[in-house]
C-alpha cells in the first residue's frame, strides 16, 4: 500500500493548507477546554500538546492515518519479535531488555527472557563487586575509576543517563567516557587518573569499531608499566559486545565479557549490558528502576487507545509538521540541567533511525521523512538561538521538557527556571501583534514617527507550535519512561512514513570510505580519488611532512 493514496493522507494535505492560515490564539479562543482535551497525564509526567496547530478535524485524520498505516499491527510485531528490520533480516527487541513483550519469546533458539535475565544477573554481580572494593588492579588496589570506550549508541545513551541522574550516584567509583578517536579526548581523560586503579570497559557491538579499538589499544599502552599484556587485560579491562568471541580474542577474560544481542540496535541499547556504566554510577537497583520506567511506557504504548497514546500522538505530530506542514526541523529544549545531553541523544536516536529516503517498497519517498533534530538547555538557548525561533520566517516546532521537583536545594532558582520555560512556550504560541506593539510603544511615550519606525522590528508572529512535558521528578523511573516515549515516537514515525527505522546504511558508507582513505594519508596513488579529496590529502601530506622536517632540524 502506498500511504500517500489513502483517504486520510489526502485529507491531511488539504487541511495543512488551511491550517497555515489559522493561529493558535484562535484555536484556544474557540475552545476553552482545549488544554484539558489535548493533554495526557501519565504516571511520571504530563504531556501538554495543546499548543499544536491541530483542530479536531486534523486530530481525527491523524488518528485515521495511523490506522491506515497499520500502526497497531506493526506495534504488535515489534513486541512479539517479528523481523520488522527487513533490510537486515532481524527482529527489533530492545523492549525485551526491560521485560516487555511476550514472556516466552525465543530468538535463534534461545529464550529471550532467560538470556536477558542471566546477563542482568551477571551485571549485578560485577557492579556489587566493584562497589564493595573487591575488584582490584594489578597492584592490588581497588578500582576507583571506570573509563567507557565506545562510540555512538555505545556511549551516548549511558553518558546521557548518568548525567541526567547525577543526584542518584552510588558508590565511590567514578565513570568517564571516551568516544572520539581524536587522541586529545583520551589523553585528557587519562591525565587525571591512576593506572593502578583504572578499569576500561570496551563497548562495541561488533568489537571491530575502529575508533573504539584504537582507543582500547592506546589505553593498554598507557597501562604498560604495571604488568604484562595478559595480566593488564585480565585485571583492567571488561567488554560489552554482541561478538563475545572477538572480545576474548582481543584478550579480555570471558567472565568480564558482557553480552547483548544482534537484535538490539546500538542507539536503543542503553537497556542492555551497554548500560553497565549506568549501573556502576547509580547502582544496579537504580538501573533496574530505569528499566521499569521504560517498561511502564511500553505497556502504555501497547494498551492505551490511539487518541490517548502519548508516543503515537507525538509521532503523528512530527509527521504532521515535517511531512504535511513543511517544517523540516524540530527543537528539543530541556529546562533541567540534568538533561543537558538529551538533545544530542535524541538527535542520534531519531535522525539515525528516520533519516531515510527509501520506502519499504524500495521506492524513493515522494515526501519529507524525519526532521532535523537539534537543541540545547532552554536557558542557554534563550540567549543563543531563541531569536531564530521567535522571529525567523522558518517555523520550528519544539518540545519543552521540565521537572516539577528541583534537582537541588537552592531556593528561588527553580521557580525562575520554570517561569522561563512556560513563558517561552507561551510567547512562541501567542507572539505579539502589531497593534499590541504599537500600544506598548505609545504607552512608553514614543511619538508617532518613532512608533512607526520601531514597531515592525518588535512584532512576533507567534503561532509556533510546541509540546510541553512536565516531569513530576526526574528519577531513574521517570527517565526510563521519557526515553521510551521518544523511542516509540520514532517507531510510529517510521511506520507511518513506510521506512525502515532500524538500519543505518548511511553510517556504514562513511566507515567503509574512511578505512580505504586512511592509508592514503601516509602514501599511495590518489588518481582514483575525486579532485577535491586528492587535493586535501596532498595538502595534509605536505604540511605534515613540513612540520616533521621542521621539528627534526629544530
Amino acid at each position: 500500500m502506498d500511504i500517500t493514496q489513502t483517504h486520510s493522507w489526502r485529507e491531511l494535505e488539504a487541511l495543512a493548507g488551511q491550517m497555515q492560515h489559522t493561529h493558535l490564539r484562535e484555536l484556544f479562543a474557540n475552545d476553552p477546554r482545549r488544554a484539558e482535551r489535548y493533554s495526557l497525564e501519565l504516571p511520571s509526567f504530563l504531556l501538554d500538546y495543546s499548543k499544536n496547530l491541530i483542530d479536531d478535524e486534523v486530530f481525527v485524520n491523524l488518528l485515521q492515518l495511523a490506522r491506515e498505516a497499520d500502526v497497531e499491527r506493526w506495534r504488535d510485531r515489534l513486541f512479539t519479535g517479528v523481523p520488522i528490520n527487513r533490510t537486515e533480516g532481524r527482529p527489533v527487541l530492545h523492549t525485551a531488555l526491560r521485560g516487555s513483550g511476550v514472556a516466552d519469546l525465543s530468538c535463534e533458539g534461545q529464550s529471550v527472557a532467560v538470556a536477558v535475565a542471566t546477563e542482568l544477573e551477571r551485571l549485578k554481580g560485577f557492579v556489587n563487586l566493584l562497589h564493595n572494593g573487591a575488584l582490584t588492579g594489578c597492584t592490588g588496589l581497588p578500582i576507583s575509576d571506570v573509563v567507557n570506550l565506545g562510540v555512538g549508541g555505545s556511549h551516548l545513551g549511558p553518558q546521557m543517563v548518568i548525567e541526567a541522574l547525577r543526584g542518584y550516584r552510588q558508590g565511590g567509583v567514578n565513570v568517564h567516557f571516551v568516544s572520539n578517536v581524536d587522541g586529545a579526548q583520551l589523553a585528557d581523560t587519562l591525565a587525571g587518573l591512576n593506572p593502578e586503579t583504572t578499569l576500561f570497559v570496551v563497548s562495541s557491538k561488533t568489537f571491530s569499531t575502529t575508533e573504539t579499538l584504537t582507543n582500547a589499544r592506546s589505553a593498554l599502552r598507557w597501562l604498560d608499566p604495571l604488568a604484562d599484556r595478559d595480566e593488564l587485560l585480565r585485571r583492567h579491562f571488561a567488554a560489552v559486545t554482541a561478538s563475545p568471541a572477538r572480545a576474548q580474542e582481543f584478550g579480555i577474560e570471558a567472565d568480564r565479557v558482557f553480552r547483548f544481542w544482534d537484535w538490539v540496535g546500538g542507539r536503543f541499547s542503553v537497556w542492555s549490558a551497554i548500560g553497565l556504566p549506568v549501573a556502576i554510577a547509580i547502582g544496579f537497583e537504580g538501573f533496574r528502576a530505569l528499566l521499569d520506567g521504560a517498561a511502564e511506557m511500553d505497556r502504555h504504548f501497547q494498551q492505551a487507545p490511539l487518541e490517548q497514546n502519548a508516543p503515537l500522538l507525538m509521532g503523528l505530530l512530527s509527521v504532521w509538521y515535517c511531512t504535511f506542514m513543511g517544517y523540516p526541523a524540530h527543537a528539543v529544549l530541556p529546562y533541567d540541567q540534568a538533561l543537558h545531553m538529551l538533545p544530542a541523544y535524541l538527535q542520534q536516536a531519531e535522525m539515525e533511525s528516520n533519516g531515510k529516503s527509501t520506502t519499504r517498497s524500495g521506492e524513493e519517498a515522494a515526501y519529507a521523512t524525519g526532521p532535523l533534530i537539534w537543541g540545547q538547555l532552554g536557558i542557554n538557548g534563550q540567549h543563543a538561538f531563541y531569536q531564530y525561533l521567535h522571529q525567523s520566517p522558518a517555523v520550528v516546532p519544539a518540545d519543552f521538557i521540565g521537572s516539577v521537583a528541583a534537582g537541588h536545594g537552592l531556593p528561588g532558582h527553580h521557580e525562575i527556571l520554570m517561569a522561563n520555560m512556560l513563558a517561552q512556550s507561551q510567547a512562541l504560541m501567542n507572539g505579539v501583534s502589531n497593534d499590541e506593539v504599537v500600544a506598548e510603544l505609545q504607552e512608553r511615550g514614543l511619538d508617532e514617527a518613532e512608533v512607526s519606525a520601531l514597531a515592525p522590528f518588535k512584532v512576533h508572529r507567534g503561532n509556533r507550535p510546541s509540546n510541553t512535558i512536565l516531569i513530576k521528578k526526574l528519577n531513574p523511573h521517570a527517565l526510563g519512561a521519557l526515553i521510551a516515549l521518544y523511542e516509540h515516537k520514532i517507531f510510529v514515525q517510521g511506520v507511518i512514513l513506510q521506512i525502515y527505522s532500524f538500519d543505518q546504511w548511511g553510517v556504514e558508507l562513511g566507515k567503509g570510505l574512511a578505512a580505504a582513505l586512511q592509508p592514503k594519508l601516509e602514501c599511495g596513488d590518489l588518481r582514483e580519488e575525486d579532485a577535491s579529496t586528492a587535493r586535501l590529502i596532498e595538502y595534509y601530506r605536505r604540511v605534515k611532512a613540513g612540520t616533521a622536517a621542521a621539528e627534526t632540524t629544530g
